[in-house]
């Protein structure tokens, strides 16, 4: 089996998303995502791997991702490239499980669990206006939540006030504003609703401190991304100071980057993203490591169907999850009119799409849409995949 052409899709009116889809001499067709700042790893996707990918057996993953790997080493990894490699890494497990007849996690070495525990993060679309709720009446929000059988949320209600300081400092007043969703979920609900607070890493360890002292009587189910990434040693001494869990983070790629981060013992729960680290066998290389250290996995997912569709089966695979994080305002709008997948969540868990390799198809309409623009990388590639390039390949878009 060779692979053909790789193709991306876009819509304009879903402009966070890059969808994937890479072909093979068989007919297969397999399917791969990653999203936000998409027009980089578009771009690395066609203009550089496409060339080292073309020709090669789309079975052989480890050795496509390795050869890869080797290349865009030279010149920094760990961001467009490593994004484009993560989806088209995707999109080969997809073929491998439409080859051999097997949903992906029967691929990965089985299930662990039937059903994956999930949060809400509470992004909103105008027709699920999740965000503007958590703003208004957050306590109303999470009455909502439960109803579509959704036991954990996440909000970020510190945000706006560290636009004036940088983030270096907060007012008690702002803190108590802050605090105001908090209030209105607990008044409402009780503790039949868990809450995840997002930092989005905009605070510096004397004032993420503070918030944190304020948050502790509400038993708050974690604190994610406090600081930056790089600040790891701040991240450690914050995370020994405060009762609430810190997650972290997903701004880290490939094992490469999280290897520290577990040696130095940043936070209690680690955070990784399948369409950005690397893929799905990277999460699992990280899965693997983290469980080796007793700290358990959190899958970052705020993408499209495809990306949900792997976290999933990621989750019903790895033994040392904590939660696969989910958006029901994207998967009730746009999930249905891409794909034939939308999730089912029942007591705070998700369903495991069912199927060979990801379990998930595209909607024959959505490849009509007057908004799509689709490229498409083909020819012989690399021959092999291990000779000097050449000039065997080329690149159309349609709109």
């Amino acid at each position: 089996m060779k692979i053909t052409a790789i193709e991306t899709l876009q819509w304009a009116e879903y402009p966070r998303l890059l969808v994937v889809r890479v072909h093979a001499d068989t007919g297969l067709v397999g399917l791969g995502e990653t999203v936000d700042k998409v027009h980089g790893s578009k771009a690395a996707l066609h203009g550089t791997i496409a060339p080292l990918t073309l020709g090669q057996d789309p079975l052989d993953i480890e050795g496509v991702w390795r050869f890869v790997m080797d290349n865009i080493m030279y010149h920094g990894y760990a961001g467009a490239e490593t994004r484009a490699l993560s989806a088209l890494e995707v999109a080969l497990w997809d073929i491998m499980g439409k080859h051999y007849g097997a949903p992906l996690y029967h691929l990965l070495g089985g299930k662990t669990r039937d059903i994956v525990p999930t949060y809400n993060t509470c992004i909103g679309v105008d027709a699920v206006p999740d965000y503007l709720a958590w703003h208004t009446d957050a306590g109303a929000l999470a009455r909502s939540l439960l109803d579509d059988g959704i036991r954990a949320m996440k909000i970020w209600p510190f945000d706006q006030f560290s636009e004036r300081s940088f983030g270096q400092y907060i007012s008690l007043a702002d803190v108590e504003r802050g605090l105001l969703p908090v209030h209105q979920i607990r008044d409402a609900v009780g503790n039949d609703m868990e809450i995840g607070i997002e930092c989005h890493f905009r605070w510096n360890r004397a004032s993420i401190e503070r918030i944190a002292r304020a948050l502790e009587p509400y038993d708050i189910l974690f604190l994610e991304d406090v600081m930056a990434a790089p600040y790891m040693d701040e991240i450690r001494l914050f995370s020994e100071r405060t009762s609430i869990p810190v997650v972290g983070s997903e701004l880290m790629m490939t094992r490469w980057q999280v290897r520290d981060w577990l040696e130095k013992r940043v936070s209690p729960i680690l955070m990784t993203d399948p369409v950005w680290n690397g893929g799905i066998a990277e999460t699992r290389k990280i899965a693997n490591m983290a469980e080796a250290f007793g700290v358990p996995l959190v899958l970052h997912n705020v993408a499209g169907p495809i990306c949900h569709a792997a976290c999933m089966h990621l989750g019903a695979h790895i033994p040392n999850l904590f939660f696969v994080e989910s958006v029901r305002a994207f998967y009730k709008t746009y999930f249905p009119i891409l794909s034939d997948f939308v999730p089912d969540v029942r007591d705070g868990h998700l369903d495991v799409p069912a199927g060979p390799g990801l379990g998930i198809s595209l909607n024959p309409d959505a490849l009509l849409r007057d908004d799509l623009i689709r490229q498409v990388s083909d020819g012989e590639g690399l021959a092999g995949g291990r000779r000097a390039m050449g000039d065997h390949w080329a690149v159309e878009e349609i709109r």
